[in-house]
């Protein structure tokens, strides 16, 4: 079992950054593709960027592309998402989440995922 907690979510002026953290407990994160996911109120979950296990290999949304950065730390069994040139329309409940396979970007796909983090940025 897995075990991961978002931190580092908040409120933020459009234009701002804010650095995602997820730490993972209970198994190492190193045989796992860490995925980021949000959602905003009234809509559906939604994929923003996966990691691969070794980090040699990284994918986003479009809607995020150049914006965001996803990163990992094996070691640390923590993973991160750096966000960028933030707009309101970004807001919502960001979500860690992790699985034994490459490249998942569904929901449905993901074994472990953490309780949320909100982001909320303000125009």
């Amino acid at each position: 079992q897995v075990r991961l907690v978002e931190s580092g979510g908040g409120l933020v002026q459009a234009g701002g950054s804010l650095r995602l953290s997820c730490a993972a407990s209970g198994r190492t994160l190193s045989s796992y593709a860490m995925g980021w996911f949000r959602q905003a109120p009234g809509k559906e979950r939604e994929f923003v960027a996966a990691i691969r296990w070794g980090a040699e290999y990284t994918y986003y949304a479009d809607s995020v592309k150049g914006r965001f950065t996803v990163s990992r730390d094996n070691a640390q069994n923590t993973a991160y998402l750096q966000m960028n040139s933030l707009k309101p329309e970004d807001t919502a409940v960001y979500y860690c989440t992790a699985v034994q396979a490459w490249l998942m970007t569904t929901a449905g796909e993901y074994t472990y995922w953490g309780q949320g983090t909100q982001v909320t940025v303000s125009s």
